[in-house]
């Protein structure tokens, strides 16, 4: 765990990670990335372990009047989509059972289309028996970080990581309980949010996506044997 400056970006923070993940000894490993922002951390982690990138299509549901704060989170599964919760705060900001029924409905729309931009054809590798690091640009409750491993666990890897630059303590305690191991560089308590960690925090648009993915998929532009 590191405490202190910055990171410049992303892809910094990517490469951070990766060299963490270099010695931890992991079994043919798949990295998945949370989209959007997740996508440019986790494309330096698969480049560094010589893995493929694959993605866990993965919504928030924000709170009413606070759409940065995550009543939970709904992730597409296999078969249907799966939806973590978290009770203490959906009380605490009045989300109802009709609210949340309309956040979700929200939520797997955008997953289809995202279902669609991002992965229409493309080969998917199978995480089973494998080493399946989940990775993200960055956590706040873990909300969307939670339902990603669980709906991972669900397909049998052999070891299930979560990989991110930035947490609070307290999130990444509540994680480790669903998680093989959880990795991340820095906790820092207070917390004041993902973003005031990075100089460059953009928010990554489709096109991006689409550019580290064609990326990560070209033998190329990764080392041999990925």
């Amino acid at each position: 765990m590191m405490r202190g400056a910055r990171f410049a970006d992303r892809a910094e923070a990517g490469r951070l990670l990766g060299a963490r993940l270099r010695g931890a000894g992991l079994d043919r490993p798949v990295v998945y990335a949370l989209p959007r922002g997740g996508v440019a951390v986790a494309a330096e982690v698969a480049r560094a372990l010589d893995a493929p990138l694959d993605l866990v299509l993965v919504r928030k549901l924000g709170a009413p009047g606070q759409p940065e704060l995550g009543i939970g989170a709904v992730v597409d599964g296999q078969s249907t989509a799966e939806t973590v919760l978290n009770p203490a705060i959906m009380r605490a900001t009045g989300a109802d059972e009709a609210y949340l029924a309309r956040a979700r409905e929200a939520a797997l729309a955008e997953i289809e289309r995202r279902r669609h931009l991002y992965l229409a054809g493309r080969a998917r590798p199978d995480p089973r028996g494998r080493a399946a690091v989940v990775v993200d640009d960055g956590l706040a409750t873990g909300a969307t970080a939670r339902a990603a491993l669980q709906a991972l666990r669900r397909r049998g890897p052999a070891r299930l990581l979560l990989a991110v630059p930035v947490a609070p303590p307290e999130a990444v305690a509540a994680l480790r309980e669903v998680a093989d191991e959880v990795i991340c560089l820095r906790e820092p308590d207070p917390f004041w949010g993902v973003g005031a960690h990075y100089d460059d925090f953009h928010q990554l648009d489709d096109a991006e996506v689409i550019r580290l993915l064609d990326a990560a998929a070209r033998p190329a532009e990764r080392p041999p044997g990925g």
